[in-house]
């Protein structure tokens, strides 16, 4: 198929639209940190079910695997962690825009680790996509009576957050250059790695203390949090890693980056909040981008 590696970045994007809802409903309830490891924890769960029943196999190089272990790291631990880190600083409005620049990263990265390059049209799309992206994102309230000054630490830290997406997606990429390999095997290495790190540095840090006691008296945050999972970690982050090995490393991730857009029907259908036309637009904009995407 032509655009599978498009395709697979657009189903993506469906999943993390989910997953990101479901994930904002349970940390609500118990907080990011909570959220955070369990949802990797249950995906490493439902990944390592999926090879075993599935019988899937897999000549995974040490190579590859390197790469993907790191891969892991530095998009599940350190671009989720100064993700949520900038969240303390700024709102989400704030971080989501200045996440928005993680396609351009990518293509940096990409084009100086794996000599990609991008087309005119690709270019063009690329930034129509996102322009139509910074457009929704902009028109965004912010939900609290106050408003404070942006805070450029909180920037800052979403910027490294962009970074640890993009460099981590780069990353899995140079594996699948090596070689091929089964979506699921791969994710599976990438969030068992990310979970190794991760719950012991969050126990120590005493910032996840009795996680069972806590889900136990919350069983809807449980509940979210496992079809955030199933929705995310799990079935998203597969796709991803299809798309980039079936398509540039950029284009993929402009594609997927189109959560925002994505979210507004969902919130205009379930929560019944009203559109702008500025948000209309941008979607309208970011749409026609995807488009040119997918023809070029």
């Amino acid at each position: 198929m032509s655009y599978a590696g498009e395709l697979s970045a657009l189903i993506t994007a469906i999943m993390w639209t989910g997953s990101a809802l479901a994930f904002a409903a349970a940390t609500t309830r118990v907080g990011s940190v909570y959220v955070n490891v369990v949802r990797l924890l249950a995906a490493v769960i439902l990944l390592f079910v999926t090879i075993v029943v599935g019988n899937i196999r897999d000549d995974i190089s040490i190579m590859q695997t390197g790469y993907l272990v790191v891969s892991g790291l530095v998009g599940f631990v350190f671009g989720d962690t100064f993700l949520f880190k900038s969240f303390e600083y700024n709102s989400a409005r704030i971080g989501m825009l200045i996440m928005s620049v993680a396609p351009a990263v990518a293509a940096l990265l990409a084009f100086l680790f794996l000599g990609e390059t991008l087309t005119s049209m690709g270019i063009i799309g690329m930034a129509v996509t996102l322009t139509g992206i910074m457009l929704v994102i902009l028109e965004r309230k912010e939900s609290s009576t106050h408003h404070l000054p942006v805070s450029m630490a909180g920037v800052f830290y979403a910027f490294l957050g962009a970074l640890g997406q993009a460099g981590g997606l780069v990353l899995a990429k140079l594996a699948f250059v090596i070689g091929p390999m089964n979506g699921f095997i791969a994710t599976f290495i990438r969030a068992f790695a990310a979970t190794l790190v991760l719950i012991p540095l969050n126990y120590f840090t005493r910032r996840l203390r009795r996680p069972a006691a806590v889900f136990s008296n919350n069983p809807k945050a449980l509940a979210f949090t496992l079809l955030g999972a199933f929705l995310g970690p799990y079935l998203g982050v597969t796709f991803s890693l299809i798309a980039i090995s079936m398509t540039n490393v950029a284009i993929a991730a402009t594609i997927m980056s189109i959560v925002p857009i994505l979210m507004l029907p969902t919130v205009w259908i379930l929560f019944r909040e009203r559109l702008s036309w500025q948000a209309v637009v941008g979607a309208c904009v970011a749409v026609a981008g995807v488009g040119i995407l997918f023809l070029r």
